[in-house]
C-alpha cells in the first residue's frame, strides 16, 4: 500500500491542509456571525451561499483548468479562497459575507477538482477502492481536527481567520512542488435526470433529502451549539463528535448494507437518525448531547453513500459515472436549500428547531423508503455495488469509486440507456 501512497502523498498533504483551513473557517464564520448579532435566518442564507458557489464551480472549474492547467488553477483558486477568508474579518457585513461565501464555494470545488483529477490519473484501477477510502479518511480526519483549532482564540479576534487563510495557502506548497505529471482535464458529466428518476427514484430522493439535512448541519450546527450554551471549544467538540461518528460508523453500516436489502438498511438507518434527532431536541448542552451528536453523525453521514450504492446497484457499468454525477447535483441542490430553511425555522422557534428539522426531513425519507419497500421491487443490474464511505466533494472523485468503470473504457458523456428496468 505504501508504494501506492508515496506518489500521491503530496496530493493528500495538500487536501489535508486545505480541509483544515476550510473546516476551521466554516465553523468560525457561524460563531462570529452569532457574536455580531446576525439572525439565524441571515446566517442560514450566508451558509447557503457557500453551496451555491459549490454548484456553480462544478461547471466553471473545468474551463479554468483547460485554460491555465492544474497547478496554476490550484494556485489561483487557493489564493482566491485565502483572500475571501481574510475579507470576512475585514468587511463584517452579512451581505458582503454572502457574496464571499459564493466566491469561496466556487474556489473550493475547483481545488477539490484539481486534486481529485490528479488522484484519478495516478492511481491504478485495481487500487482505486483503497485510495478512495484513504482520501475520504483524510477528508474526515482533517475536518474533525480543524474543529479543535477553535479553542486557540476567540471568534471575535482576527487570529483564527488568519490561521484559516494560512492553512489554505499552505496547501499550495505540496501541490506546486509535486513532480507528478499534470493529468488530462476531466470531462463534464451528463445524464438524463428524469430518466434516472424512473430507474432509481429512491437513490435520487435520498440524495436530495440527505442534502437538505446535512447542508443544514454543516451550515447551522455551530449556531445551534452556540445558542444551546456551548462555548467556542464546546462548539468545536460538538462538530468533531458528529464528524468522528460519521467516520467510524459508516463502515459497519455500509458493510451490513452490502449483505442485505439496501432499502431496508436505509430505512432503519433513517428511522434511528430520526429518533436520535428527536432526542437531541430534548437535551441541554452536555455530554449526553455530544453522545447523541456522535450517533447522529454516524447515521446521517451514511445516507448519501448508501444512496450512491443503491444507484450503482441499478445501473450498468457505463452509466455509473453519469448517474453518480446527477446524484451529486441533486445532493448539492438540497444542500443549498438546507441552511436557509433551517435558519428560518431557528429564527422563529429557537435552537431546538434544528434537530426537529433534521427529524422532519429524515422522517419524509423514511416514509418514502417504507413505501418503496412495501409496493415496489427494485431491480439490480449485474453484481451488487460495494458501499464506500464518502463525503460530497467534486464530480471528479466519482472516477475513484471501485465500482466505476476505468476512465479510458467508459465515457462520462453517454446518456443513460433507455431500456426498461
Amino acid at each position: 500500500m505504501w508504494s501506492q501512497i508515496a506518489p500521491i502523498s503530496s496530493l493528500l498533504s495538500g487536501v489535508a491542509l486545505l480541509l483544515l483551513g476550510n473546516g476551521l473557517l466554516n465553523t468560525l464564520l457561524t460563531l462570529r456571525g452569532v457574536a455580531e448579532g446576525y439572525s439565524s435566518s441571515m446566517l442560514g442564507l450566508i451558509m447557503s451561499g457557500y453551496f451555491v458557489g459549490f454548484l456553480l464551480g462544478t461547471w466553471l472549474a473545468i474551463p479554468l483548468v483547460r485554460r491555465v492547467g492544474h497547478i496554476r488553477a490550484f494556485a489561483f483558486c487557493a489564493a482566491l479562497a485565502a483572500i475571501a477568508a481574510l475579507l470576512h474579518v475585514l468587511l463584517v457585513d452579512p451581505w458582503v459575507w454572502l457574496a464571499l461565501r459564493v466566491l469561496y464555494g466556487l474556489a473550493l470545488v475547483s481545488l477539490y477538482m484539481v486534486i481529485e483529477s490528479w488522484l484519478n490519473a495516478q492511481v491504478p484501477n485495481d487500487k482505486r477502492g483503497q485510495v478512495f477510502a484513504l482520501y475520504m479518511a483524510v477528508n474526515l480526519g482533517a475536518l474533525a481536527a480543524a474543529q479543535q483549532l477553535l479553542g486557540l482564540a476567540e471568534p471575535g479576534d482576527f487570529i483564527l481567520f488568519v490561521l484559516a487563510a494560512m492553512l489554505i495557502s499552505a496547501a499550495l506548497m505540496p501541490i506546486t512542488l509535486t513532480r507528478q505529471a499534470q493529468p488530462s482535464v476531466p470531462e463534464a458529466l451528463h445524464s438524463n435526470l428524469r430518466q434516472l428518476l424512473g430507474i432509481a427514484p429512491l437513490a435520487i430522493v435520498a440524495a436530495g433529502l440527505s442534502g437538505l439535512a446535512l447542508g443544514a448541519f454543516w451550515g447551522m450546527a455551530p449556531v445551534y451549539a452556540s445558542l444551546s450554551g456551548f462555548d467556542a471549544g464546546g462548539v468545536g467538540l460538538l462538530m468533531s463528535s458528529a464528524i468522528l461518528g460519521g467516520a467510524l460508523l459508516q463502515w459497519p453500516i455500509g458493510r451490513y448494507s452490502d449483505r442485505h436489502d439496501r432499502r431496508l438498511v436505509m430505512l432503519w438507518v433513517v428511522i434511528l437518525a430520526v429518533l436520535v434527532a428527536l432526542g437531541m431536541s430534548l437535551l441541554p448542552a452536555g455530554r449526553a448531547l455530544l453522545g447523541l451528536i456522535f450517533l447522529f453523525g454516524g447515521l446521517a453521514f451514511a445516507i448519501y453513500p448508501i444512496a450512491v450504492a443503491q444507484l450503482i446497484d441499478q445501473l450498468h457499468g457505463d452509466e455509473i459515472l453519469a448517474g453518480s454525477g446527477s446524484l451529486l447535483m441533486v445532493n448539492g441542490i438540497g444542500s443549498v436549500c438546507g441552511p436557509l430553511l433551517a435558519g428560518v425555522l431557528m429564527q422563529q422557534f429557537g435552537a431546538r428547531a434544528l434537530p426537529l428539522y433534521f427529524a422532519t426531513v429524515l422522517a419524509l425519507l423514511a416514509t418514502y423508503t417504507w413505501y418503496r419497500l412495501r409496493h415496489v421491487s427494485d431491480l439490480v443490474s449485474g453484481e451488487q455495488a460495494h458501499f464506500m464511505p464518502m463525503l460530497r466533494t467534486s464530480h471528479t472523485v466519482l472516477e475513484l469509486m471501485p465500482d466505476a468503470p476505468p476512465a479510458e473504457t467508459g465515457s462520462v458523456d453517454e446518456p443513460l440507456a433507455p431500456e426498461s428496468r
